[in-house]
């Protein structure tokens, strides 16, 4: 039987303090004992070294009771998979090694192996120390008698059924030759940016799928950069089965997750800046942790600057960074967020009276990315835009450490990324010949230097840089000045955005793009320039500055309607 383990009133739980695992049908004798064992456990780098039932908060405890409680009596685990995730400062770490202790205190099962996984050689370091730490701090000694600590290979053997609880540093042969009862992952947005995290964890799932009694448990605190990889794919699984939009045997995760609501983390207001509010994501408040510490790090924070307070809250309150805002950040980043809708580009073509179209990027380092800015057909005032990319698969190889962020737009359908030159080109003038035959395209603009291709493949499809006799005497193909000269757009933009007046489609590319961009000083001039941005992309922000730069001439609409677009096709 399959068990539930959505928890559709967690907002409500957070706000009473109340436990975030739902109720669920544990052996609540087993739940007991496992919890008496880990509450023995003491802190072996505090002084008087305190029992972890006065050092933890309940919160951990439900979780050690819905793991060691959900053994059935054929010895099948049904708590197989949880996804924790807890702001720093509520003793994740320590929490961690007292339930791989506990597993291994109460486990039956003779030379089985348990693995705790850290990001790096610090957290795995420390990991083994705290619980290396708790067997030398059992007062009674039958830790002692029973574990040995081996400091050189960061393990702890048990001397009685010869099981092994092994701290390691993730990488790709962290599972070579293991098959484990129980695997801990510590930190896992530290290995958002590894390009083989979601291989490994795969692999680790394997692995402990041949236990009955096998459980693996990710203990994480929010990234400070917006998600990306195997932890945001993990993240996103666990909130979709707390809010039950995932049910059965996809669902099969525990998540106990404290962050504030989105409507919270997302009110540029920010209420999460309320002390009133931190106990909803500080579960060991008044522990590891005080509310006093957290205020004065908090005005810290705030004195140093917005990029700080965001790395700040982060840390601190698990609020999900979208946009990285750095000191040297475009100034439209700050309101990005606030104004984005989602849009998908039909809706877009939908509501504009016109458009126009930039292009940016193309070489084999670059993404090859289109911008779309639509006005409002009712209200000229309003402008709307969307992005697509595409990237060469050399791309990723050059790029390694945006690569999983790739993979993730791709999933999104906001990125395609190909492995025959000159499909990427094929498809943007796709994407422009469909824009075209809605008759509302006016005017498709582009960096001068090196697009003779573009020009070729969109002239075949009567998309020209010459002037159309029949209906204009300006050319719909034309060149965007870049650098200081595209300061016009790039400051249009930004204004829009803080008026109200331009509403991004809300694209995880685009926001990407956005908080990469960067401005320097040339001259008498602030610009935004791709060198500025280093090896993170802003190609489809740039397509949309020109896009802007052509919306700002007042085009009219080319002509031409959707029916003959479409009676084209079926011809």
């Amino acid at each position: 039987m399959l068990w539930d383990f959505s928890c559709p009133d967690w907002e409500t739980r957070l706000r009473l303090g109340r436990s975030l695992v739902p109720d669920l049908p544990l052996d609540h004798d087993e739940a007991e004992r496992a919890i008496s064992v880990f509450n023995k456990l003491r802190l072996p780098d505090v002084i008087d070294t305190p029992a972890m039932a006065e050092a933890a908060g309940d919160w951990f405890r439900d979780i050690v009771g819905a793991i060691f409680g959900s053994l059935d009596e054929a010895g099948f685990r049904h708590v197989r998979d949880v996804f924790t995730l807890v702001p720093k400062k509520n003793s994740k770490t320590t929490g961690g090694a007292g339930i791989m202790m506990t597993a291994l205190i109460l486990n039956k099962r003779p030379r089985a192996e348990f693995i705790l996984v850290g990001p790096t050689q610090e957290v795995a370091d420390t990991a083994f120390q705290q619980a290396s730490g708790m067997i030398d701090a059992d007062p009674e000694g039958y830790l002692q008698a029973r574990f040995k600590a081996k400091e050189h290979n960061k393990t702890i053997v048990d001397l009685v059924n010869h099981s092994v609880l092994k701290i390691k540093t993730f990488d790709m042969k962290v599972m070579t030759g293991a098959k484990p009862v129980a695997v801990l992952l510590d930190e896992i947005h530290l290995m958002s940016a590894m390009s083989f995290a979601s291989r490994v964890i795969g692999q680790i799932r394997g692995g402990i799928a041949t236990r009955p009694e096998g459980f693996f448990l990710i203990i994480t605190t929010q990234s400070d950069e917006p998600p990306a990889g195997a932890f945001k794919a993990e993240l996103n699984h666990a909130r979709n089965v707390r809010d039950g939009k995932v049910k059965g045997e996809a669902a099969q995760v525990l998540p106990v997750l404290y962050e504030f609501p989105e409507a919270i983390q997302r009110d540029r207001k920010k209420p999460w800046l309320n002390p009133e509010l931190w106990h909803m994501v500080t579960p060991n408040l008044g522990r590891s942790i005080t509310l006093d510490v957290l205020r004065t790090d908090c005005a810290t924070a705030k004195e140093k600057g917005e990029e700080e307070l965001r790395r700040w809250a982060s840390q601190h309150l698990n609020i999900e960074i979208g946009i990285a805002l750095r000191a040297d950040r475009w100034a439209g980043a700050d309101f990005w967020e606030a104004k984005v809708q989602s849009l998908t580009l039909d809706e877009i073509i939908e509501r504009s009276s016109v458009l126009t179209l930039g292009i940016d990027g193309g070489g084999l380092d670059d993404l090859l990315s289109a911008g779309v800015v639509g006005r409002d057909r009712v209200d000229p005032r309003i402008w709307y835009s969307w992005g697509h990319s595409w990237a060469h698969t050399s791309v990723l190889e050059r790029r390694k450490s945006e690569a999983e962020k790739f993979r993730d737009f791709e999933a999104a359908g906001e990125l395609t990324i190909v492995e025959e030159l000159g499909r990427d080109l094929d498809e943007l003038v796709e994407l422009a010949e469909r824009l075209d035959h809605t008759g509302k395209l006016a005017m498709v603009g582009l960096d001068p230097a090196g697009v003779g291709a573009i020009v070729d493949a969109l002239g075949e499809k009567g998309i020209s840089t010459s002037a159309e006799t029949d209906s204009t005497d300006e050319a719909r193909v034309v060149g965007v000045s870049q650098g200081y000269q595209l300061q016009g757009a790039v400051k249009t933009t930004e204004r829009k955005l803080a008026d109200g007046t331009l509403i991004p489609a809300n694209q995880g590319l685009m926001t990407y793009a956005v908080g990469n961009a960067k401005t320097e000083v040339r001259g008498n001039a602030l610009i935004v320039t791709k060198q500025a941005a280093g090896t993170a992309k802003i190609d489809p922000l740039m397509a949309v500055y020109d896009a802007v730069a052509l919306m700002s001439k007042n085009p009219q609409a080319a002509g031409g309607s959707l029916d003959d677009y479409l009676n084209s096709l079926a011809a």
